[in-house]
Formats: structure tokens, C-alpha cells, sequence
């Protein structure tokens, strides 16, 4: 039988588990390495890393829940250079659409929607009521907080975080609309126009806050 580890046993664990249990029964535990390691979270194990990667289970592959885009990476690339490989994780209630692409690693939470013509990269998350209209390009561990709207023709580097409520305009296939890699934005803010790499931006229409 395969295990599947999942790193993190937080907020966005407790957001998949309960879809999760039912597609892999008696499969999953969760990786974490603070004092939370020996216990359970919503009757899923809760391990070490040293535990997971010393168990003799014939096959193991692994998922990352933590928001963090930079942590997510550090731990996806550290768990693949040991040659262990990814599993994605779709909510029943997601639609992707034919002719959507999406990486390895993804997860894709309860009433998520990628369009058709969307190309997404690795290690995606998209949380709740969030979508990725048609022609938008998403780099690598992207993260989506719930009721992200991003509209068509957006392209989005890799590493940006954005927060739930957001709203991205949509761009043209002459001229998308680009926020750039490590870009934050923030809860709520309406992007109306191109954003910086590794800028914060906030509110209606979102400002910069800082420039990283």
C-alpha cells in the first residue's frame, strides 16, 4: 500500500482532510515536526519528517499543505530530490476543464474551477470559491486563499501569494495583465493593473504597499 505523507497540519490541512480521507482510507498522515508530531488531527496521524521518511512502506509519495509559497518549495524540492514523488489532490465539488493544464502537486479545494486554456504550474493551491479564468499562465507554488477571482488573460509568476477575497482584472492575449514572482496581494485587494515582482499590494484598486 502506497502512504502519502501531506506536510502541515494547520488551517489548510484541516480544509482537505475531510475530502481527502474518503478518496485515501487509511493512506494519508500528516508530517510536522513541532510538538503536534505523536497526535492526530481530525483522525489523521500526525508524524515526524524522520518518521515518515524512515517508514518501509514499499511506496510513498507526499503533498505539501502550507500556504507559505517559499516554504512549499523548499520542502517539495528537498522531498523530490530523495526521489519521492508527488501526488495532486482535487476536492470533488473542483472543475477543471478540458484543456486546462495543471502541474504535479496541485491541490484543488471544494467548488475551486480552472478554465480551459489555463496553464498552471507546480504545486498550486486554489482554496475554496476560487477560480483561474481561460488563458491566464500561473507559475510555480502559486497559492490562492479562498474567493480568489482571477480573470482571463492574467499571467502570474511563480511564488506569489494571494490573499483571500481578491480580485484580479482580466488582461488581453496581446496584452495580459502580470503580476510578478514573490508578489503578496493582499485580502480584498482589486488588481487592476501590472504588479512588480516581490511588491505587496493592497486595496481598492490595489496600491503598493511595498516594493519587497
Amino acid at each position: 500500500m502506497t502512504l502519502i505523507g501531506i506536510y502541515g497540519a494547520g488551517g489548510f490541512a484541516k480544509e482537505i482532510i475531510p475530502f481527502l480521507k474518503p478518496q485515501y482510507p487509511e493512506q494519508i498522515c500528516l508530517i510536522d515536526d513541532s510538538p503536534a508530531a505523536g497526535k492526530e488531527l481530525l483522525d489523521i496521524n500526525i508524524v515526524s519528517s524522520a518518521a515518515f521518511a524512515g517508514d518501509t512502506h514499499a511506496e510513498k509519495r507526499f503533498n505539501i499543505a502550507v500556504a507559505n509559497p517559499a516554504t512549499r518549495k523548499k520542502l517539495a524540492e528537498d522531498m523530490l530530490d530523495k526521489n519521492v514523488k508527488p501526488v495532486s489532490f482535487r476536492a470533488p465539488e473542483a472543475i477543471v476543464y478540458e484543456g486546462a493544464e495543471i502541474g504535479i502537486g496541485s491541490i484543488l479545494c471544494a467548488h475551486s474551477m480552472v478554465f480551459a486554456t489555463a496553464k498552471i504550474g507546480k504545486f498550486f493551491h486554489c482554496s475554496v470559491y476560487s477560480y483561474v479564468e481561460h488563458d491566464c499562465v500561473i507559475g510555480d507554488y502559486v497559492t490562492f486563499s479562498p474567493r480568489v477571482s482571477c480573470n482571463g488573460a492574467v499571467h502570474i509568476g511563480d511564488g506569489v501569494f494571494v490573499g483571500s477575497g481578491a480580485v484580479i482584472r482580466n488582461g488581453s492575449l496581446d496584452k495580459p495583465l502580470k503580476i510578478g514572482e514573490g508578489a503578496v496581494i493582499g485580502m480584498g485587494a482589486v488588481v487592476t493593473k501590472d504588479v512588480p515582482a516581490y511588491a505587496t499590494v493592497v486595496g481598492n484598486p490595489a496600491r503598493i504597499l511595498n516594493k519587497g
